[in-house]
């Protein structure tokens, strides 16, 4: 299981999740934040941080975002070696 993050993060990418992350696995994706589900190590520390409660563990996200894991894990197929999101 990974962390998911879905449609609330659109043009907010608030970047406290990014902060906490001890593996560096959240990355910007153009109007979002995306976790790469490779590098994600399922500590949780990031779902609590979020100031819009965009962040889900993968078999917890809502059913009308579903969608946006898919988008995370594709994101990564699309772009490797894309640089984790800087600190804030």
């Amino acid at each position: 299981m990974t962390y998911v993050i879905a449609e609330p993060c659109i043009d907010i990418k608030d970047r406290s999740c990014v902060d906490v992350c001890p593996v560096d696995c959240i990355h910007e994706a153009g109007r979002l934040l995306v976790i790469d589900p490779e590098e994600c190590i399922d500590c949780g520390a990031c779902e609590p941080v979020c100031p819009v409660k965009a962040i889900f563990a993968e078999d917890e996200t809502p059913a009308n975002w579903k969608n946006y894991i898919e988008l995370n894990k594709q994101f990564f197929k699309d772009h490797p070696g894309v640089k984790p999101a800087t600190k804030s």
